[in-house]
């Protein structure tokens, strides 16, 4: 099997993974690839997908590994996406047992006074223009995940920095160390006040809240908890939204039915959003602990893995009617891996659906003659194979 360099046409890439992708799997499901300097093994067919997103030997506790120097690591990664059963387990127990559908669902309409206090501001710009990322992405999840947890007064340029150095680095070589470190400082003092001055938030409930048996979150647990809720909660919540703009306002047909039809649209272009162009496009990397086999490929114990949600999520033998590279809200029978899928799928889902519906629908109702500026230039894509979306989506109206 021959050796793919992805960062051969990283430029290119950025841009439109998606030819890739097809010429991957027009080739075969599973490929050895090439990958900032690394060699690892990339899956791009949808099964083979669902099968190496719950596969039992393929492990994410990067800190077992061989391959990744442990010294670098800290409390913001010992956290759920970062860990195998029964530790995953564990620590996913005792968070579900505060992040509830009940809590989520209260969290409705302060996510709509936000987005319609950003709408509001945006609206009052003299130009009519404006970075939709910067404007109302960003902002609106980072609010919400903030005020979910009980994050007071955040600098949200610093966070909104140290989050995109972690999944999105500018750098080539990866995130600046120095990043996590800080942040990691930042949260243990956040944790500290939380415990000395409890309130009603999600992240109090989590210094306080104890299993049956009395087992609660580490400090440390605690922090990578915040770290992952913080960085996850939000980051994905802005490529969302920011895809779903840009795919509806490239398909003028779909916006023009969404438009027409928001009540019955709305959860379905949030959906096709998400298969389509998703804001994660490979899952985070997963170690074999044995020999295993995957789409008739044979992957040694000791190998690194990753999965292409968005190569997996354009497959034409699980999206075949229409064609996995059409955009269609009206599109039925989605089982799209966005999410992931198994132990690790995300435990945010409902809320992000939710943020992404309300923030699309009232964007295009309050600017109905919204449109890409043409004066902006070219896009800024997000470096990496991680995050998939722009730095900026400069709009008018």
């Amino acid at each position: 099997m021959s050796l793919v360099d992805l960062g051969a046409h990283a430029e290119e890439f950025n841009a439109d993974p998606y030819p890739f992708y097809a010429a991957l799997r027009q080739a075969g499901p599973v490929h050895r690839i090439e990958l900032g300097g690394e060699r690892t093994w990339l899956v791009v067919g949808h099964e083979e997908a669902r099968q190496a997103l719950t596969h039992p030997v393929l492990s994410k506790n990067w800190l077992g590994s061989e391959l990744f120097d442990t010294t670098q690591a800290y409390a913001a990664n010992r956290n759920m996406l970062e860990s195998d059963p029964p530790h995953h387990t564990r620590l996913r127990r005792l968070v579900a047992r505060e992040f509830t559908s009940r809590r989520v669902e209260a969290l409705r309409p302060r996510v709509q006074q936000v987005t319609d206090e950003l709408l509001d501001a945006m609206a009052a710009l003299p130009d009519r223009r404006a970075d939709l990322i910067r404007s109302f992405a960003a902002p609106l999840p980072m609010t919400v995940i903030c005020e979910l947890l009980g994050v007071p007064d955040l600098d949200q340029e610093r966070f909104r920095y140290w989050s995109g150095e972690i999944v999105a680095p500018q750098n080539s070589a990866g995130a600046d160390a120095r990043v996590l470190e800080q942040m990691t400082a930042y949260l243990f003092e956040l944790v500290e006040a939380k415990a000395a001055d409890p309130g009603e938030d999600l992240l109090s409930a989590l210094i306080r809240t104890r299993d049956e048996d009395g087992d609660q979150l580490s400090p440390d647990e605690l922090i990578g908890m915040a770290f992952l809720l913080l960085v996850a909660g939000h980051e994905t919540t802005v490529n969302l939204i920011g895809n779903g703009v840009r795919a509806l306002l490239a398909h003028p047909d779909q916006l023009a039915a969404l438009r027409a039809d928001p009540d019955g649209l709305i959860d379905g272009a949030v959906e096709e959003t998400l298969r389509y162009d998703g804001p994660v496009q490979h899952a985070t990397y997963r170690f074999a602990l044995a020999d295993l086999e995957i789409g008739n490929t044979s992957i040694e114990a000791g190998s690194s893995v990753l999965i292409a949600l968005a190569g997996a999520d354009r497959d034409p033998e699980r999206f075949k009617e229409p064609s996995p590279d059409v955009f269609d809200i009206r599109r039925t029978g989605q089982g799209h891996l966005a999410f992931g899928h198994g132990i690790h799928f995300c435990l945010g889902a409902p809320l992000a659906r939710m943020e992404g519906r309300i923030a699309i629908r009232a964007l295009l109702e309050r600017f109905p003659d919204l449109a890409e500026d043409p004066e902006a230039g070219p896009r800024d894509w997000l470096p990496g194979t991680l995050m998939r979306g722009v730095s900026r989506l400069p709009l008018r109206w």
